[in-house]
């Protein structure tokens, strides 16, 4: 689905074909015949716009025919019916610059985008540099959003995992780190693509907004170290509740071999006493209450012991 929005006397309005000073933005659903339509109105390469469709695209730009392209990754939530997957992945939001629209295509609904269109009438379409710097800007808020919700999220998991030791908050903590692992692939070659940038000067920028991508890169930079901290400490407390399950896993077995214990030497006395064989005692008149004594005298004594070594 293509949609076209104008920025009119302060207003985003939304209009019904192509103009000048129009963003143009490309979203799911997406039909072929729009790919070529929109290739031929704006005379875009149409790989441009077929390349945007591969999620595992990576961020980078190039230019052909004087039309700009620039791939930058963005954080989404994973739909993904798959209990084990990451709770969040990266996909791309490809930029494309013609020489009088700029043009945005994403393989999934994203948040940056969201923020960047409920912001278009602040912007100047004919400042079409300012207006990829200000989509990179989303995308680093939208990172730094998400990550914040992740740390929450683990530390509620966490929690929940010292009383619980359920399988289920496991889980949950695998596939932050799932997520965490794209985040931070995505947030390192998104930081190498606006430091290319700059160092390169591709998009012609001019004082103001070069000192606008120094900012975006160090903000970048920060998302990335967030992720790394993140990815560390999740690292740490699977390790130490790894660790913790092994534990408590030897101290059950060791109760269980304890009890086992216990019980053993009195059926080993009662077994003893059952025989079909002539045993001392057998014709008295406390035959029965003899073994059930040895019985109950060794069970004590060997309970006390391992109590004594805190085996229970």
């Amino acid at each position: 689905m293509i949609q076209y929005f104008k920025n009119i006397e302060g207003q985003t309005i939304e209009i019904s074909k192509p103009d000048i000073g129009v963003w143009v933005n490309l979203v799911p659903p997406f039909k072929e015949e729009e790919f070529v339509e929109l290739s031929e109105h704006l005379d875009i390469p149409i790989e441009f716009l077929r390349d945007s469709l591969d999620i595992d695209e990576r961020p980078r730009y190039e230019t052909e025919d004087n039309v700009k392209f620039v791939v930058i990754k963005t954080p989404t939530e994973n739909n993904s019916f798959n209990d084990s997957d990451a709770y969040y992945i990266t996909i791309p939001i490809c930029i494309i610059l013609t020489h009088t629209q700029i043009v945005t295509v994403n393989s999934f609904d994203n948040g940056a985008i969201k923020k960047f269109l409920n912001s278009f009438q602040k912007r100047h379409p004919d400042k079409k540099n300012m207006m990829i710097l200000k989509v990179f800007e989303k995308v680093v808020q939208n990172f730094m959003e998400v990550l914040k919700e992740i740390n929450h999220r683990r530390n509620q998991y966490e929690t929940s995992l010292y009383s619980s030791n359920s399988n289920e908050d496991l889980l949950h903590l695998m596939r932050i780190q799932k997520s965490l692992v794209y985040f931070v692939t995505a947030l390192r070659s998104n930081e190498l693509l606006m430091m290319k940038l700059e160092r390169t000067n591709f998009l012609g920028l001019n004082e103001e907004e070069r000192e606008l991508l120094n900012d975006l890169i160090v903000d970048t930079s920060q998302a990335l170290e967030m992720a790394n901290i993140y990815t560390n400490i999740l690292s740490s407390t699977m390790d130490a509740f790894a660790s913790i399950i092994s534990n408590n896993l030897n101290n059950v077995m060791k109760r269980l071999t304890s009890i086992t214990l216990v019980l053993s030497l009195p059926i080993l006395v009662t077994s003893i006493y059952g025989m079909n064989v002539d045993i001392p005692y057998m014709h008295s008149n406390h035959a029965f209450y003899i073994p059930v004594v040895i019985s109950v005298v060794l069970s004590l004594l060997i309970s006390w012991y391992f109590m004594k070594k805190k085996w229970f």
